[in-house]
């Protein structure tokens, strides 16, 4: 009886000082994340900044928040002249090779059926350009005002969240119905492909104990090889899909195999091996710059083709990531509940000593778990990059905090639970944006997760235990 106490209050320990954990490295870096490394991994535009490249661009909306498509626009400076047109998501850029005052006209005979400029004496405007950054402009529109919009803006695409196509323009455009419900839409979609990216961290931490901060990079990992394959390789892009996730599938079983079986075997605790996790975090992260250097890449080239149902409109990229997202949760469910293997993982997930006592090999369940894990975090990355409409090497930085508060919230080592929790992150991400600036979106995020924590620490779908 009093070993059981003991491990219960072990337990209890350790899943409350990686909720303080979580919670310090929440609060004290999603402000740097939200304003860089975001930024980097959202950013849809095809112009990429460098010593001797600077990039103009920006996010030009409807008056109802709808993403404005096909809308033309000249820029013109020292460095010549340069026409974009805006994407499916609303954004354009154009890159420039000359520092110096830039005029950006648009053409508002290509504006949507409708739509007019809210400050049509702010067109055309000028932007100072330096190389190496990013400079942009708003056009806003709807009913003309006194005052128009700001000319000033954040570099393209730096307001949006990971995971999103959400505007760059806070909340314009007042709350309707149809926000609402393309915000609700746009959530759902984002909490399944963070869910799809958060499965094998809870189930990495049920039967380890081990929060794994370099989870993060096995999401870049999937997506760099994505991007590998079909722009450097010319495959298909099913075909570097797959390889992605075969390959990020066995970088997890030689991590585990090399690394996490030799601590385990050493007896190394789970706050030593989570201290070497944001190591190998770090390293990963800046392997990946030095190949893949700091811009945005593009899984796929082409703008993504815009799919309207009903009010709410979405492109195709998101809509098949989203479909293959809810066809490998649903997988990994029937895993878990209807084979002999899932069984058995969650009998070591619920107690490791009975398990094994039960004539079930731990280091076996483990490994397969890590290597499932790492699998369904590659496939995670590719279907995120698409849905970004890029990728970069700290993509999955950018999201490792989401997917913590996810997994935290449904109930840590529970992987329904990290499907309940990313739907909920997804929707508070995107439906925030209603009333708060998107810079600020994540914040509604870690409110949610600290009050959860505050009136039921297990989470949404975790078990009480009892201590003592």
């Amino acid at each position: 009886m009093r070993r059981v106490a003991t491990t219960g209050r072990s337990q209890h320990r350790a899943r409350r000082n990686l909720a303080l954990a979580v919670l310090t490295l929440l609060l004290t870096t999603t402000a740097v994340l939200t304003s860089s490394g975001a930024a980097t991994a959202a950013t849809a535009a095809q112009c990429v900044t460098d010593a001797s490249t600077a990039c103009v661009g920006g996010t030009i909306r409807t008056a109802a928040g709808e993403p404005a498509v096909g809308v033309q626009l000249t820029v013109d400076g020292p460095g010549g002249t340069v026409e974009a047109e805006t994407a499916a998501d609303g954004r354009w850029s154009a890159a420039v090779t000359t520092a110096g005052d830039y005029v950006v006209t648009l053409d508002e005979e290509t504006l949507p059926a409708g739509e007019t400029l809210r400050d049509p004496a702010a067109n055309p405007r000028t932007v100072a350009v330096r190389l190496g950054s990013s400079a942009g402009a708003l056009f806003p529109l709807g009913a003309p005002a006194a005052g128009g919009g700001s000319g000033a803006t954040p570099e393209p695409g730096a307001s949006a969240a990971p995971g999103t196509n959400a505007p760059s323009s806070g909340t314009s455009g007042g709350i309707t119905a149809q926000r609402v419900l393309q915000q609700t839409v746009s959530g759902l979609v984002f909490g399944l492909l963070l869910a799809l990216a958060s499965v094998g961290l809870s189930l990495i931490y049920g039967t380890t104990g081990l929060s794994n901060f370099a989870h993060g990079e096995q999401v870049t990992l999937g997506a760099l090889l994505a991007y590998f394959g079909v722009q450097v390789l010319g495959q298909p892009l099913v075909v570097a899909g797959i390889f992605a996730v075969v390959v990020g599938a066995a970088s997890g079983w030689a991590q585990d195999a090399g690394i996490w079986h030799k601590l385990r075997k050493r007896r190394l605790g789970a706050t030593q091996q989570m201290i070497v996790t944001i190591g190998l975090s770090m390293v990963l992260q800046y392997t990946f710059q030095y190949f893949v250097g700091g811009g945005p890449l593009r899984i796929v080239r082409e703008n993504p083709i815009p799919v309207r149902i009903g009010p709410v409109l979405l492109n195709q990229q998101s809509i098949y990531s989203a479909l293959i997202a809810l066809v490998a949760i649903a997988a990994v469910g029937y895993f878990l509940l209807a084979t002999r293997t899932g069984r058995a993982t969650r009998a070591v997930s619920d107690n490791p000593a009975l398990a094994a006592a039960s004539g079930i090999s731990v280091e076996r369940i483990v490994r397969i778990v890590w290597t499932l894990s790492t699998g369904l975090a590659a496939l995670g990355g590719v279907l995120l990059g698409l849905y970004f409409n890029a990728t970069a090497w700290n993509m999955g930085g950018a999201i490792l905090l989401l997917m913590f508060a996810a997994v935290t919230l449904g109930g840590l080592g529970t992987a329904f639970g990290a499907l309940v929790g990313s739907i909920v992150i997804g929707l508070v991400v995107e439906l925030s944006t209603l009333v708060i600036p998107s810079d600020m979106r994540y914040a509604g995020a870690l409110v949610i997760l600290i009050l959860v924590l505050l009136i039921r620490p297990q989470g949404i779908l975790g078990r009480a235990e009892r201590i003592g």
